[in-house]
């Protein structure tokens, strides 16, 4: 691949970063200039101006990538931001505006994720350790998953309960990967949120940490998003 197209990737609660460690060198190796979010998780609002900084830190056309929690903020911070030609959506909120985690989550029946939540007394929200690789990431290597429950990062209340504001994708192009295998987002709520947004759907078999346990799933839907934007700007010229 010639152009060097971006791909800012968000982590979502309860991870960071370094869950996109089997994707990234996958996408490096298809030519892309691959960066990662750290989000601090104080926020949805905080962590929307942190992912719109990375944004406007990029030179040229950007895949802005979200999963879970991350969806939500990608939704949010693709406003305002003309590079991003595509959003793609991992097991990951894609909220109308309006809505917010809490919100959706009462519409339908407890997931056996949402059981394992536990708040702290400093308002942020963790998931048992001890449920974490059932739940979360159970078709990754016990192992890592282990480490995952052991080094996750808390989702502050606030940025459950915070309200959405308007949605890029309804003028971003979206690309959507259900989890199949989903107990922290219901499949058909996956399903719901990605047929409303109008995203291109591909599903895989996976627990909600898919960009762990199916890293080559996730990269491909990336590359065929910043594939297909990239035809259809050479298109229009």
């Amino acid at each position: 691949m010639e152009s060097k197209t971006n791909v800012v990737l968000v982590h979502g609660a309860w991870a960071d970063g370094s869950s996109w460690s089997k994707v990234i060198p996958l996408l490096q190796d298809k030519g892309f200039n691959v960066t990662a979010v750290q989000l601090p998780l104080t926020s949805l609002e905080d962590d929307i101006a942190v992912t719109r900084n990375f944004l406007a830190a990029q030179k040229g056309p950007t895949v802005l990538v979200g999963h879970s929690y991350g969806g939500a903020v990608i939704t949010g911070a693709a406003n305002d931001a003309p590079n991003v030609t595509a959003l793609v959506y991992i097991a990951a909120f894609g909220l109308d505006q309006g809505e917010s985690l809490e919100g959706l989550s009462k519409q339908g029946p407890t997931t056996a994720g949402a059981a394992q939540i536990r708040p702290d007394e400093h308002g942020f929200l963790w998931i048992d350790r001890y449920g974490f690789a059932q739940v979360f990431a159970a078709d990754a290597d016990p192992v890592e998953a282990r480490v995952m429950a052991a080094v996750q990062k808390p989702l502050s209340i606030k940025s459950f309960t915070q309200k959405s504001g308007p949605p890029a994708w309804k003028h971003i192009p979206s690309w959507y990967l259900v989890s199949s295998n989903d107990q922290m987002i219901p499949p058909p709520a996956e399903e719901f949120m990605a047929k409303r947004m109008g995203a291109t759907v591909r599903t895989v078999a996976a627990s909600h940490a898919s960009m762990v346990a199916h890293p080559k799933e996730v990269a491909d839907i990336v590359i065929s998003a910043a594939t297909t934007v990239t035809a259809a700007a050479a298109g229009t010229r």
